[in-house]
């Protein structure tokens, strides 16, 4: 098989035309229908059936999907391991991580790596936790820094540190003169929380019931800074991270007493995939580096 018309397949797999592929790949678009019932041909059985002017996968199409994505994935792993040799001081890590990380924990990590490995390049992604996920099941990364654990048979994960989270009310709030509060104070309040899916909604509902109440939901969105924007416009209040390395915020962030408010965060990989030598050293700086980071952070 062609590595080139397996990605096509894959491609076409993932709902683009026959013509798209046909345009990226530089060929005329009869020319890579050609190359995919050749390959239709290799496997002995149909894998695309047409669906008024699309195409979509039959059962045998779903099944190759699964191996294609493997090979694919295998193909790559094996080219950078080439690379990796050829060059022991250099390569490139592909890490995702959770969007509130790279202003402060992220860029600290590399800095630190590549004080000792200058010539590593990094492929950097931001999502939410679902995507995190994502990218570690596709191989799009080796390595994810997650807010939570990931629950996923395949995937393996080790606590790096804790992250504290703090109530954040708006400025002209009845608590914002105070540095700590109990969470169970908030009961009666309008919470701005993530949606559901991200890994610190289901913490600060979480927290909220070890508290005794369960939190009124006024607002939902997918950034942080967004929840604590709207906080700061007095539409409620939030349960978040303190903002790292910038000036005073702009609302009061306040210390929870009578539940342990914090997260987990935490270093993930597929679990038995051999990590390529620029990314295991990645691994092992951020496992060792996190403890200090740890330490500066607030109680």
């Amino acid at each position: 098989m062609d590595i080139e018309i397996i990605r096509a397949f894959l491609a076409v797999a993932d709902g683009q035309t026959v013509t798209e592929v046909a345009e990226r790949s530089h060929r005329t678009q009869p020319a890579m229908s050609r190359a995919l019932a050749r390959l239709e041909h290799e496997v002995g059985t149909q894998l695309f059936q047409r669906v008024g002017r699309g195409l979509t996968l039959t059962p045998a199409g779903r099944e190759l999907v699964i191996h294609a994505r493997d090979i694919v994935d295998a193909y790559h792993r094996g080219i950078r391991a080439v690379d990796d040799l050829a060059r022991p001081d250099g390569g490139f890590v592909p890490v995702a991580f959770l969007h509130t990380l790279g202003t402060w924990l992220v860029p600290e990590l590399i800095k630190g790596f590549r004080a000792e490995r200058p010539n590593v390049r990094f492929d950097l992604r931001q999502h939410g936790d679902d995507g995190l996920v994502s990218d570690l099941l596709t191989g799009a990364v080796d390595l994810a820094i997650t807010g939570d654990r990931p629950d996923h048979p395949l995937i393996q994960s080790r606590r790096i540190l804790r992250e504290p989270l703090r109530l954040v009310v708006p400025p002209d709030h009845r608590l914002a003169r105070r540095k700590a509060v109990r969470l169970s104070e908030a009961a009666d309040e309008t919470f701005i929380a993530l949606l559901p899916g991200f890994s610190l909604r289901a913490i600060t509902e979480h927290l909220c019931g070890e508290a005794g109440f369960a939190p009124r939901i006024g607002f939902e969105g997918e950034e942080v800074e967004t929840l604590r924007g709207l906080v700061a416009a007095g539409l409620g209040v939030a349960l978040i991270p303190e903002p790292h390395g910038v000036g005073v915020p702009a609302s009061p962030h306040l210390r929870v007493t009578d539940v342990q408010a914090s997260r987990e965060i935490c270093l993930a990989w597929m679990g038995g995939r051999r990590l390529p030598a620029p990314s295991e050293h990645f691994r092992t700086h951020t496992l060792k580096q996190a403890k200090a980071v740890a330490e500066r952070l607030p109680e």
